[in-house]
């Protein structure tokens, strides 16, 4: 989209992406000057422009940011009112949370979540928008490590997505990998230790798992997480989490 908006002539892109942060680039572009259509579609249709303007903005809410935090706190058996979210975005997310018990009301921009005591295990399967974001996979994982029960979580999006995993185990998860496929036997409790992010979305899954473990955790390769994630350890302090990070990491 990004190359084709100076571009001479028609561009069309078939078999594109449909998730809402599509959307959103076309209309920041389409505002700046560009004649962009059909983004949320499979087809997007680019007619190239001289040039663009300058123009002022509000991009969307990050849908995954606020899914994490919506586990963060369901694991912790809490409750939060997140507010500046776009609840449709998470309408997948949200159903499996409630499948594994936790209560949820949604206003236009809003969503209420009240955790039950001890989360119900639960079957996952990653999906392209609007089915279950891959990028929401590892901290679901995380999240029903310590669940009732035995849950499967299938990958069909991306390969090598559970590297994550090797260290949930050294927490005290019980997970096996077999192809796509993550078997998640819930425990009562994680033990905290010391371990490392392996990527972004593996980073936030362990420290899902540190807020529902017993003892301090210690996290290293941060910068995976601060990539991708603005002010996370405030927000969660916010919420009740003991976070803290130290200088130099």
């Amino acid at each position: 989209m990004l190359a084709a908006v100076l571009a001479e002539g028609t561009t069309t892109i078939n078999n594109a992406a449909m998730e809402p942060e599509i959307i959103d680039l076309q209309n920041i572009l389409n505002k700046m000057g560009a004649n962009i259509s059909g983004a949320g579609s499979n087809v997007i249709t680019i007619k190239g422009v001289e040039k663009l303007k300058n123009a002022s903005y509000k991009i969307m809410p990050d849908r995954i940011e606020a899914g994490t935090i919506l586990c963060s706190v369901a694991v912790t058996g809490g409750k939060v009112n997140l507010k500046e979210v776009i609840p449709e975005h998470l309408t997948p997310v949200l159903h499996k949370l409630e499948e594994c018990g936790c209560k949820i009301e949604t206003t236009k921009n809003s969503i209420m979540l009240q955790a039950p005591k001890k989360m119900k295990s639960i079957d996952i399967k990653t999906m392209p928008y609007p089915g279950f974001p891959t990028d929401m996979q590892s901290v679901f994982a995380s999240m029903l490590c310590t669940t009732k029960g035995t849950s499967i979580v299938i990958e069909n999006i991306f390969e090598n997505r559970y590297k994550y995993t090797n260290e949930l185990k050294r927490m005290g998860a019980k997970i096996t990998i077999e192809g796509r496929s993550a078997i998640i036997k819930g425990v009562r409790k994680l033990t905290a230790t010391n371990v490392k992010a392996t990527d972004l979305r593996g980073g936030a899954a362990l420290v899902v798992a540190a807020l529902n473990a017993k003892g301090k955790t210690k996290i290293e390769n941060i910068e995976y997480i601060l990539r991708g994630y603005e002010n996370l350890d405030k927000k969660l302090n916010n919420l009740g989490a003991n976070i803290k990070i130290e200088e130099g990491e």
